[in-house]
């Protein structure tokens, strides 16, 4: 049996150690778990530039007393300037996924964070911000050791970053492929984030680095304005929910594909699996995901102009419909067309029960490429999934918010538990919280097992292009074989594979204890006191 990490007085997981490293020091110095997230939020950018950055959107639960939490949406809209017609003009069908033409959106992480700072003065959180940035300045200004799934991102997507304004010189050492290990500095970045801890976040928006974030998109070609980064503001939202298991579970709202996480795990519960790691189990998650990302690609998007409401497919008279669907023995006919993302997920609860699940993303691994001269900010290309044809809520038009991968979870139990928990990996996001939730709550596995035990994905990410049902080398081979022979159109992948996406949780029980797990795919870290 795997061992969990366990405290009594905060716990924080990210994908990190060195983001971790700065939740802790947070909470040993009083903080509390949303400063914590706060100052992983910010280091993460720096140590793990591929996956993350402060140039892209982000997405918040936080509860307090054990109470429905609130969800705060970080998500940028289309550029006043990023019509159909500009990008007809220019010869394009659909939008590329990198370089400046990419990069059209504002930035929302930042009004988020601005938001969860009023929520944070509200509860009594006295943290400044310009505390909560020092670890990630200090990481910046002074190095931090390249990781090797930066090495193999940079290498393997190089040929596609390598014209992106800033790239090559940003993020090659001396015009060279960094090497795990080495000592990277982002100096640009360090000086941004000092100047947001001292001016505040919304300096980002509305103050003078706004005007020079602007004056860089400009020069890289992004269609991206002052204009549209001071309309930029982030808003406070009701998160869904769903009873599953003696729980009620909580994701959030369009534009994500939160709905899709909580579907999945609600039909998955009407098809009453006795025991995990059958072919019964696998193939009875995958069915219900695939019942899940019907309803998600038929209708989620803007929420301003989505026809259907996303709550109306949690009823039970629905999801009892959509479980009626899956054959115990064969498998649902796929693809569909899936989405990459590169993210990242952390969480946070500290002793007063304060619960934080935060995700934070630029959708491709290095976003647009496109790297901010004067700031050091790699810009995010979620626009590149809107659509240059039709009305549909996906269709690009200024203002618009792009549909997002993104969707942190959490679970209030009613046995006092809270559980946050997440993962990154676009299609792979709410498929590895099922299998995390479904280990954990349903079958009674330990939090660091649930996490470790093999994973699959349906569907493609990290800009693979396949759409197979991937499956890690450790299941059972007898579960395999069933599952070909159950018609799914099976790719296996390595024991341990980033594919998979680099999850994490944080559970703190009703008598104070806490434990957390974090990935063994990924360079995080489960730190409490």
């Amino acid at each position: 049996m795997l061992n969990t990490p366990r405290s009594r007085r905060g716990m924080v997981t990210s994908p990190h150690h060195l983001a971790s490293e700065a939740g802790l020091r947070v909470l040993r110095e009083g903080g509390n778990a949303i400063e914590a997230t706060l100052a992983m939020a910010a280091s993460l950018p720096v140590v793990y530039p591929h996956m993350n950055s402060i140039g892209g959107d982000g997405f918040w639960l936080i509860s307090k007393d054990g109470k429905p939490p609130i969800a705060v949406d970080g998500c940028g809209a289309a550029a006043s300037a990023a019509t159909v017609e500009f990008y007809k003009a220019k010869g394009l069908t659909e939008i590329p996924s990198r370089g400046p033409l990419a990069a059209n959106t504002a930035a929302g992480t930042i009004s988020g964070w601005a938001e969860v700072i009023k929520i944070n003065q509200e509860i009594g959180g006295k943290l400044p911000l310009s505390r909560l940035v020092e670890d990630a300045v200090w990481s910046a200004e002074n190095g931090f050791a390249v990781t090797s799934g930066q090495q193999e991102l940079t290498e393997t997507k190089l040929p596609e970053l390598k014209d992106s304004p800033g790239f090559i010189e940003t993020f090659l050492l001396d015009g060279k492929l960094p090497k795990a290990g080495q000592l990277m500095k982002l100096p640009a970045l360090g000086a941004t984030l000092r100047r947001l801890g001292l001016h505040g976040a919304m300096d980002f928006y509305t103050g003078e680095l706004a005007k020079e974030i602007a004056a860089d998109l400009k020069r890289c070609g992004s269609p991206v304005t002052l204009e549209d980064l001071t309309s930029q503001k982030a808003q406070r939202r009701e998160a869904l929910s769903v009873g599953v298991k003696d729980a009620t579970l909580y994701n959030f709202p369009p534009p994500t594909q939160g709905l899709a996480s909580l579907m999945i795990l609600a039909i998955f519960e009407r098809l009453n699996i006795k025991q995990a790691e059958t072919f019964e189990y696998l193939h009875g998650i995958v069915e219900a995901t695939k019942q899940a990302f019907l309803v998600r690609d038929r209708i989620v998007g803007d929420p301003a102009l989505m026809v259907q409401k996303a709550e109306d497919y949690l009823k039970p008279e629905i999801l009892d419909q959509l479980a009626s669907n899956v054959s115990p023995v064969r498998a649902l006919p796929w693809p569909v067309p899936a989405n990459p993302g590169d993210t990242v997920w952390l969480g946070a609860i500290d002793k007063d029960g304060i619960a934080v699940s935060f995700i934070q993303s630029i959708y491709f691994e290095f976003g647009s490429g496109c790297v901010l001269e004067n700031s050091g900010i790699v810009w995010q290309n979620r626009g590149s999934s809107f659509v240059l044809e039709g009305n549909g809520p996906r269709a690009l038009k200024p203002g618009r918010k792009p549909f997002h991968t993104l969707n942190p979870a959490m679970a209030l139990f009613k046995d006092g538990r809270r559980m946050v928990y997440g993962n990154m990996g676009g299609e792979g996001q709410p498929q590895s919280q099922s299998a995390i939730f479904s280990r954990y709550a349903m079958y009674g596995q330990e939090l660091q097992a649930a996490i470790t035990a093999p994973r699959w994905l349906l569907g493609k990410t990290w800009g693979d292009a396949t759409v197979t049902l991937k499956l890690e080398g450790r299941f059972d081979p007898r579960v395999v074989q069933a599952m070909r022979d159950a018609g799914h159109d099976i790719e296996m992948l390595a024991d341990f594979t980033s594919t998979m996406g680099h999850g994490g949780a944080v559970v703190r029980h009703s008598d104070g204890l806490f434990e957390g797990a974090t990935d063994p795919r990924s360079d995080g870290a489960a730190m409490g006191f």
